[in-house]
């Protein structure tokens, strides 16, 4: 029980565990979304330091080359998208229900989880396993590698201070929006 006091008025209402698992589901998606938005509007189009496939033969010094990096940019850009809807989607479903339980370190946590997994996942993929592209192609090519390893260390960063911060809220009893005083249900 929790006592709760309005004015004069004091209320005592139960104490009830939250659904904190599913409530990280919309918060990673979105961090995935973004760390895809981060990476295809800044690196891509604003700084303009790679794109999709600029080191998979289609360097972009050539119309065709850069019509074929901007379709890829596009479809990288959709998938993006795709998390973002998704994790709003689920956000927005969840905030409908009585147990639901999202606070803002609980939110940050998982944002900071999904942007830092998307830079680990893929830089992974993409910098080191496929070659594709890599981080800044406009630096000397013997400079690209320490360009991707940093891009890896910051995702895993993020992700580590993102984990950090749901693993401590984990375990704190959140009170569910029908326990609130002033909410019916």
């Amino acid at each position: 029980m929790i006592k709760v006091t309005m004015g004069r008025r004091a209320a005592e209402y139960p104490m009830r565990m939250v659904d904190r698992k599913g409530s990280l589901t919309p918060g990673i998606l979105l961090g995935l979304g973004l760390g895809g938005f981060f990476d295809g509007v800044v690196l891509h189009q604003v700084l303009q330091w790679h794109h999709m496939t600029s080191s998979a033969g289609y360097p972009p010094e050539t119309a065709e080359s850069l019509r074929i990096n901007t379709f890829a940019d596009g479809m990288f850009h959709a998938v993006t998208y795709i998390f973002v809807l998704a994790g709003v989607f689920l956000l927005w479903r969840q905030a409908s229900k009585p147990d639901f339980g999202l606070s803002g370190p609980l939110l940050v946590g998982s944002l900071l989880a999904g942007f830092g997994a998307f830079n680990v996942i893929e830089g992974t993929i993409n910098h080191h396993l496929l070659e594709i592209h890599h981080v800044n192609e406009t630096a000397p090519e013997a400079h690209w590698i320490w360009w991707d390893l940093g891009f890896l260390i910051w995702g895993a960063l993020m992700l580590g201070a993102g984990l950090a911060m749901l693993r401590r809220h984990q375990q704190r009893p959140t009170i569910s929006k029908c326990d609130r005083p002033g909410t019916l249900g």
